[in-house]
């Protein structure tokens, strides 16, 4: 009599803990190479599905900046704000800010409401959940690459030079990406739960857009300059544009420590996610 050789695997809602941490790191790297043409996929149906119908389309990226930028321009003028001693045309210095920040804001908004717009999908196919909120991050960097193009452009209205430090760039604004996926990654499944938290995200970064200086100089005296200290966004934002402004920033203990948080929150928010994941079909 021949035996039966077949193997029995046995799956159980925590088996991920079990496996170890470094292991699965490896696993979500795995996990993330092979989803890499759906991520692309999810990216280009989402933009095409907000700028398809849309009469100005992605002009909004560039619209929508110039209108923040505007109002505190009348501001100030007007004797109501106050932006601080600037060295450089303040359309470059406000829009290169505006830039940066957008990149976080913009990501964070449609990183915490992946999951809840792609509900009937995540119910009815099973695939990587941490696509979505990756693949959402592709419109804010779209609009990020729009608006630089709109700070080159004001460059050579100004006649102002942007320093070399500027082809350091896109590896400056990583630790924002880093930031932006990873509290995505844990307010996505926040929303999930809590419908309330998508609506109170958006309040929120329109709110700390004020209390952080991406449209005015750092404060130097005040509670709004206590806030600036600790704020890690600060210095995210203000590093990486002082030194394409000048070459050089007074910042980079802060950067240091700011580029630190944002990596440590990145890999523990991705690890909370991933062994979460398994448990969102049912919550969406």
């Amino acid at each position: 009599m021949k035996k039966n050789n077949t193997e029995i695997k046995t799956y159980e809602p925590d088996n991920a803990i079990k496996q170890g941490y470094f292991s699965l790191f490896k696993v979500i790297f795995l996990e993330l190479k092979q989803n890499r043409w759906l991520i692309y996929q999810l990216f280009k149906r989402d933009f095409l599905a907000i700028y398809k119908q849309s009469f100005i389309g992605i002009l909004w990226a560039i619209i929508i900046p110039l209108i923040s930028i505007g109002t505190f321009i009348l501001l100030n003028r007007s004797g109501i704000f106050n932006l601080g001693r600037l060295d450089v045309p303040y359309p470059i210095f406000a829009v290169l800010g505006m830039a940066t920040w957008q990149l976080f804001a913009a990501g964070l908004i449609a990183g915490s409401n992946s999951l809840v717009k792609a509900g009937s999908m995540i119910v009815k196919i099973n695939f990587s959940k941490k696509s979505l909120v990756i693949a959402s991050l592709g419109q804010s960097l779209i609009s990020f690459l729009i608006q630089f193009f709109l700070a080159g452009i004001l460059f050579l209205y100004y006649g102002y030079s942007p320093s070399a430090a500027i082809l350091l760039f896109p590896i400056l604004i990583l630790p924002v990406l880093l930031l932006t996926l990873g509290c995505g990654f844990i307010l996505s499944i926040l929303n999930g739960i809590m419908r309330d938290i998508g609506n109170i995200i958006a309040i929120f970064m329109t709110f700390f857009m004020f209390l952080t200086p991406v449209l005015y100089s750092k404060p130097t005296s005040g509670i709004l300059a206590h806030i600036t200290r600790y704020n890690p966004l600060f210095y995210l934002v203000s590093v990486p544009r002082d030194l394409i402004l000048t070459g050089h920033s007074a910042e980079w203990q802060g950067f240091w420590i700011s580029v630190t948080i944002s990596f440590f929150v990145f890999i523990f928010c991705l690890y909370v996610f991933h062994l979460a994941e398994t448990r969102v079909t049912e919550r969406i």
